[in-house]
């Protein structure tokens, strides 16, 4: 049975309750539950759920914070509209980021502290990156005296069916896939580690680990990690993890890398044994906990695994196009069945508001997320979704990061748009798309909005670029298009995706909010501009492109310039037809026609023989 909202939100209740007896208990005045986990994870373990069990809100990012008489939650953009509609009823303030009327977390808990017989402030140390608690520390301190509480973790008291730390086998990833040997990369770190004066460091980011040992794991929804830490040093290299997640198979393929393996719980000894002068730790992914137990002199420097990482080798590169092959597959058989389906149901309803019906079935925003994994689990090398699919139909479409779910979930109708944003993990690569699909007759704001993000998404392909440019210095130009109307969009407008993992990687992004990652060849990011108009729809068209080598018109003709530098232009990776019925063509240029029939053209070719 579906859990009420009045059930949940007296649920929640009790939660808080208990939640402030502790509170009262060790004289906290204020509890802050993030969205992290001790491996600075953006999806994370079930049984780090803290946040989204004591509030309710089930957003992949937010922060809840909770006094003895009152409560609060901050998210971004992403999540405004479905947080104030998990949040009814319950005594959450949803406090909106990044809107100038919107208080920081400091800002209202001196408000809310202001009278409080407590001024401490909790936070599981464990749960925060260092650089993020010291920030908070120092906050804190200027919004009059609150001080903070690290070593206390309630959900261990009041959470009595809290999830176990997961077990999940580890597996080893194909070196065909990986391109790259566990031992070749750790050498290359180590490299890396020379440059800032480090002799080791702590890897603590689960992507980070997998990459670097070629090793898979189930631990995480949709992203293949296993829970641990990893220690290099000079000579050494330890994986500290579950002893029963490691088969005698990976054990052995992790010696004959250089590896060896402790337990999960061993990670401070492991510290504490640590043979070198010095370490790097990151203080932007080791947690505060860790970070103030070791007693090594410490390097406080930036992981040189990611931008590592971002680079992508020969066979990642061919991964990646062979998964999207694959992927594209099934998403052409999905938009044909989908739209066909449209196509004849109002061929024979006349009523625009009829519920759509698809072989026989009434369909709705969950049976077409389940029609869909199941085209891609027909997929060669398919393991799972990258991301819980987002299927928004309707002003369902408006809410960026919407999932639907028993409660939500709406039928469809022969009108109107779907938003459908979605991916998978492939053995050799990950994918991400958004497609925005007609399902029949539109308006003329619908056309005009999809019009001028598809304006947006197709400048952004054919952009060319300095070798080192940041992605901020790129975003404007998705954007141009919909700024001349007035729309604009708060998320970003694209990322970095991993090599059968995180579908989210950095450090490279492209958005408006300053980035100095530098974009270099061999990235893959996503090209990703929406407009979301609250209570009626939203369009957003995505595809993933690949960084590469552009040869200049100077260059062609022989000719050099001082400077000289490299440019570079996008290959796109992603085969997926985009839907040309909703588009107002008189305000696509001819440059813009050209690539949307080019590139139509060009998946057409590569599929139809499959299809």
């Amino acid at each position: 049975m579906p859990v009420t909202e009045k059930s949940r939100n007296i649920c929640l209740e009790e939660k808080i309750r208990r939640l402030r007896e502790l509170m009262k208990r060790e004289g906290i005045g204020a509890f802050i539950f993030p969205s992290s986990d001790p491996h600075n994870g953006e999806y994370v373990p079930e049984h780090w759920h803290g946040r989204e069990w004591i509030s309710g809100f089930t957003g992949s990012a937010g922060t809840a914070v909770v006094t003895m008489h009152s409560a609060a939650l901050w998210t971004d953009s992403r999540y405004f509209i479905q947080a104030a509609k998990e949040l009814i009823g319950s005594e959450y303030i949803l406090m909106r980021e990044k809107l100038t009327e919107t208080p920081s977390i400091t800002e209202w808990l001196k408000r809310e502290l202001a009278d409080s017989k407590s001024k401490e402030v909790g936070i599981d140390g464990m749960v925060i990156a260092a650089s993020d608690a010291e920030a908070l520390i120092r906050e804190l301190r200027a919004a009059g005296g609150l001080t903070l509480k690290t070593n206390l973790d309630p959900l261990e008291e009041i959470w009595e069916d809290r999830p176990a730390i997961p077990l999940n086998a580890i597996r080893v990833h194909p070196l065909e896939y990986a391109g790259e040997s566990a031992k070749e990369k750790i050498s290359r770190i180590r490299k890396e580690l020379r440059k800032q004066h480090a002799d080791g460091m702590l890897v603590t980011e689960l992507d980070e680990i997998a990459w670097t040992l070629n090793i898979r794991g189930t631990d995480v929804n949709c992203t293949p990690v296993a829970v641990g830490y990893l220690l290099i040093s000079s000579s050494s290299a330890t994986l500290f993890t579950d002893s029963r997640k490691v088969s005698k198979e990976v054990s052995d393929y992790l010696l004959k890398e250089g590896v060896e393996t402790e337990e999960y719980s061993n990670i401070l000894d492991g510290l504490r044994r640590y043979p070198d002068y010095n370490i790097l730790l990151d203080p932007n992914s080791v947690n505060y906990y860790i970070y103030n137990k070791v007693k090594t002199n410490i390097i406080s420097g930036t992981s040189p695994i990611p931008a590592m990482k971002a680079i992508k080798n020969e066979a990642e590169k061919e991964g990646f196009r062979k998964a999207m092959f694959r992927d594209g597959i099934a998403m052409m058989k999905f938009v044909k069945w989908l739209k066909d389906g449209a196509r004849k149901h109002r061929e024979e309803n006349k009523d625009e508001d009829s519920l759509l019906v698809i072989d026989s079935k009434v369909q709705t925003e969950m049976s077409i997320c389940r029609k869909l994994y199941e085209l891609r689990a027909e997929q060669e090398g398919f393991l799972d979704v990258s991301f819980e699919t987002i299927a928004g139909y309707g002003e369902h479409g408006a809410i960026v990061h919407y999932e639907p779910t028993e409660e939500s979930d709406i039928p469809l109708k022969a009108k109107g748009f779907l938003l459908l944003d979605s991916g998978a993990q492939y053995i050799y690569g990950t994918t991400d798309i958004t497609r925005t699909i007609p399902l029949g007759p539109l308006t003329e704001e619908e056309k005009l909005v999809y019009t001028l993000v598809l304006k947006g998404h197709i400048d952004l392909q054919l952009l060319k670029f300095p070798d080192g440019a940041c992605g901020t210095q790129l975003d404007v130009i998705a954007r141009k298009a919909l700024w001349e109307y007035g729309y604009n969009y708060l998320h970003g407008t694209g990322h970095g995706v991993g090599s059968c993992l995180s579908v989210h990687e950095g450090p490279h992004q492209i958005r408006m909010e300053y980035r100095s990652a530098p974009i270099h060849a061999g990235m893959t990011i996503t090209d990703e501009p929406g407009i979301y108009l609250e209570e009626l729809f939203g369009v957003r068209i995505e595809n993933t492109l690949l960084t590469k080598k552009y040869t200049t018109p100077l260059e062609k003709a022989g000719r050099t310039l001082y400077p000289t530098p490299c440019f570079l232009e996008f290959e796109t990776l992603t085969l997926c037809t985009i839907d040309t019925e909703p588009i107002l063509w008189n305000l696509l240029t001819p440059e813009e026609k050209e690539w949307l029939e080019t590139y139509n053209r060009l998946v057409e070719e590569r599929l139809n023989p499959y299809l």
